[in-house]
């Protein structure tokens, strides 16, 4: 069973590497790190991920995985990305996402028409893409499963192992990394967070890749998905 994730520059580096932690250890699974060379792509928390496959490498992976992150933008601008995703998402037995990796699949046209969920403050944009958006952790909506921000795609990676080898699996791999979360804070949401801290965290977020948004538009509409 071939895993293919799609690494990028400036992506969320536990958007990948959490789900792949977990999907490394389905039986009979070759996990990949599919690019469009073999440069490591910087992260964004500092250190690079090695892609280990090309494009060509892999064209018909049995699970395709994307993960989201600061650099969505440039992957929507990325023509032999998006080539590969759109072939591999047409013949891949599930297609998936973790955080806005969700809003790359959309723009590679493998969400019109599903259920699917994405990082609470980008939520709005699974619309353009012909995309029901979802408040949830993960969403499986046929053979498309999508998990909501960064840590949520722990969550989706047993859900999807539940689906691929079933529940007792997926079970054993979660004691086995003794995932029993107790955060110290109750402030994993919205909803939990309150508006201060929701206003405060936006503002963070525009200084801190500013202008993120509207290239994230500029590169939907370049694809037709004009919202």
């Amino acid at each position: 069973m071939q895993i293919a994730f799609l690494p990028f520059a400036d992506m969320t580096q536990l958007d990948m590497t959490g789900p792949a932690q977990f999907l490394a250890r389905l039986p009979g699974a070759s996990v990949h790190y599919v690019a469009g060379s073999l440069d490591p792509l910087p992260t964004d928390a500092g250190f690079s991920i090695v892609p280990t496959a090309t494009y060509a490498d892999i064209p018909a992976p049995d699970i395709v995985c994307v993960p989201g992150g600061i650099g969505v933008a440039s992957v929507m601008n990325d023509d032999a990305a998006m080539a590969w995703l759109a072939q591999a998402g047409s013949t891949a037995t599930w297609v998936t996402s973790v955080c806005t990796g969700a809003l790359i699949l959309g723009a590679a046209g493998l969400l019109k028409g599903y259920r699917a969920t994405t990082h609470w403050a980008w939520h709005h944009h699974l619309a353009r893409f012909g995309a029901e958006p979802v408040h949830a952790r993960t969403v499986v909506d046929r053979n498309r499963v999508t998990g909501g921000g960064v840590t949520a795609g722990i969550d989706f990676a047993l859900t999807l192992i539940a689906a691929v080898a079933g529940e007792d699996v997926a079970r054993a791999i979660q004691l086995g990394f003794e995932y029993d979360p107790a955060p110290p804070f109750d402030a994993g949401s919205p909803e939990k967070a309150g508006a201060d801290l929701v206003a405060r965290y936006a503002a963070a977020s525009a200084k801190r890749a500013p202008g993120r948004e509207e290239e994230l538009i500029a590169a939907a509409e370049r694809l037709g998905f004009a919202g």
